[in-house]
């Protein structure tokens, strides 16, 4: 049940009765305040132009057409125009009790399910995964999660670098190692940071290491044997480690999903071949290019876009453009969605126009770039390690599960070792991940370990423990998750929160269309507020309580901690039925 969209087609029919278009914005919206009633319509405001009436007076001719019936208690105006509609308690009930039950908590079928790439994490394979990767490796995740909820096809692309300027470094500093007698199958590469450090001090400040470096960037695209056995080691050094970090995080992307650069390396000359035939790409100053008007400078310069630099070597524009074709002619998808940080907005307009001139991409396929802010210390500035160095994210996620294993033995004295320590594991990477999935994903957001850890408003552990309550609550009753009983909705906050239920499907789309995980973090602290204030307002177990008001409430009480559980894992959180 999806009340939005019900009240929206009924608001439309109504619409078309009075002569408005039937594309007309019906501006349905959940209302922010209880006194406004459940929903709001809000079309007539912006509708009344088309007619060239009054706001008010369209919507009494609205109210008129709109047939609400048993839906609604009561339908009223407010103000110049809105139209409030508050539900009425046993039409709620009726649709709230199946969702209550549902393998899909009241999540209609999708009907025109798409063939979606889902393109993040995408980590440099020249060293380890730092804290810069975490967000695009958990708001992925998430959607990835809720599109395959809804029943699109995901198709998990994880775009790792592995074929830019870096390795040819990494290469030419191995080289020398290897000509100074290290043996190859001893060389060190278990530090990555400290091996890429090394030799990017070299490309720095050693004349004609980065020359070299270069020359061995042509030779790796170019095929060269020699060049492709040393680059083979950094990369299954470097996957065996991300994979690690996956597994922590509790990420669903695997060995399968790596889609790396170098897979799109035989289809490079021929995406720059084509572009010169079009005349899209010209030679400048050695380099190819292609010159976008469309994204021209305050004085009218147009925007370069290299493909081919001087000497040969290819870009990540030119995979990026290869990476559209394959995607939207060989899988044929609907849509593409990636997750890069706010930095690389204009190189992916960029690509995104090119690969639609040169029908890289078809008209059918939707191209979305999603970028995210950055995550910033309690300093204000980019989150760094005490020193001012990047802060690796393996590191990071094994200091959360510390602090939270010396929260949770605080907080309990009912739990074994071994317990506290399953608890501290779940509820530390619950902590990291929420805070950061929780914020707006175009924001900055200050990390901080005190906030996320906290029991008290929106964080992992304050939903964790929501759940355990709701359990234990069950646990005492002895009802199972196969109970079932009549649903009786009387108390407001009953009501408000049968509501929350069946507003699972409408968050969950919005998520989808956004790719906005903070959507369902929002509803999910919503729904465990609610079931907080009608587990105070509405005993369950109190003696006294009618046995059919007792398994209404319990029934809403499963349907909670269902829902609860349903929605953390959909970010990829895990829960338990004791902390």
């Amino acid at each position: 049940m999806n009340i939005k969209q019900l009240l929206s087609d009924k608001t439309q029919a109504a619409m078309i009765a009075v002569g408005l278009p039937a594309d007309t914005n019906t501006a349905v919206t959940q209302s922010t305040k209880v006194e406004f009633g459940d929903y709001q319509i809000n079309g007539a405001m912006a509708a009344a132009k088309l007619l060239k009436t009054n706001p008010r007076a369209l919507a009494e001719q609205l109210i008129a057409h709109l047939s609400l019936g048993e839906i609604a208690e009561k339908v009223e105006i407010a103000g110049p125009g809105f139209i409030n509609v508050t539900l009425n308690k046993t039409w709620l009930a009726a649709q709230t009790a199946p969702a209550l039950v549902d393998a899909r908590l009241g999540v209609s079928a999708n009907a025109q399910a798409q063939t979606v790439v889902v393109d993040y994490s995408a980590p440099n394979l020249a060293k380890e995964m730092h804290v810069g990767h975490l967000r695009s490796t958990i708001i992925g995740d998430a959607v990835v999660r809720a599109l395959e909820f809804w029943g699109d096809t995901v198709i998990r692309q994880n775009h790792m670098g592995d074929w830019g300027t870096q390795f040819g470094m990494l290469i030419a500093h191995l080289e020398d190692k290897l000509a100074a007698g290290v043996d190859l199958e001893t060389v060190a590469l278990a530090d990555l940071e400290d091996f890429y450090r090394e030799a990017k001090k070299r490309f720095d400040d050693e004349a004609g290491f980065a020359d070299k470096s270069r020359d061995y960037v042509v030779k790796l695209q170019g095929g060269d044997a020699h060049c492709q056995k040393l680059w083979q080691l950094f990369i299954d050094t470097s996957i065996k480690h991300s994979e690690e970090v996956y597994r922590t995080l509790n990420v669903t992307l695997g060995h399968d999903h790596i889609k790396p650069e170098s897979a799109y390396n035989s289809m490079l000359q021929h995406i720059v071949d084509g572009l010169k035939a079009d005349g899209l790409a010209v030679e400048d100053q050695g380099a190819l290019v292609v010159f976008l008007q469309e994204l021209a400078d305050k004085e009218g310069n147009p925007s370069p876009f290299i493909i081919q630099k001087t000497g040969g070597g290819f870009l990540y524009a030119t995979t990026d453009l290869a990476a559209c074709q394959y995607r939207s002619h060989e899988l044929n998808v609907d849509r593409i969605i990636i997750f890069t940080d706010a930095r690389q907005a204009l190189h992916f307009k960029q690509v995104e126009l090119v690969a639609r001139k040169a029908n890289l991409l078809r008209a059918e396929t939707a191209y979305e770039h999603c970028p995210f802010g950055t995550m910033m210390g309690e300093d204000g500035k980019p989150f760094k390690t005490r020193t001012g160095g990047t802060v690796k994210l393996a590191e990071l996620l094994e200091e959360a599960v510390v602090r939270a294993g010396a929260v949770v033995a605080q907080k309990t004295t009912e739990l074994s070792a071994d317990e506290i320590a399953e608890v501290a594991r779940k509820v530390g990477i619950g902590a990291v991940k929420f805070a950061d999935l929780s914020k707006n994903r175009t924001s900055d957001y200050i990390f901080s370990w005190d906030s996320m850890l906290s029991f008290e408003g929106a964080t992992a552990p304050y939903l964790q423990y929501a759940y355990t309550r709701v359990r234990s609550i069950l646990r005492r009753a002895q009802v199972a998750d196969d109970f079932s009983a009549a649903l009786i909705i009387e108390a407001s906050q009953e009501k408000q929160l049968a509501l929350k239920v069946l507003q699972f499907e409408e968050t969950l789309l919005q998520v989808i269309k956004d790719a906005q995980p903070n959507l369902l973090c929002n509803y999910l602290y919503e729904l465990a507020s609610l079931y907080m204030t009608f587990y105070e307002a509405c005993p369950i177990l109190k003696e006294g309580i009618e046995p059919a008001v007792r398994d209404s409430r319990l029934m809403l009480s499963i349907g909670v901690s269902r829902l609860l559980a349903q929605g953390l894992d959909l970010l990829g959180i895990e829960v338990m039925e004791r902390m």
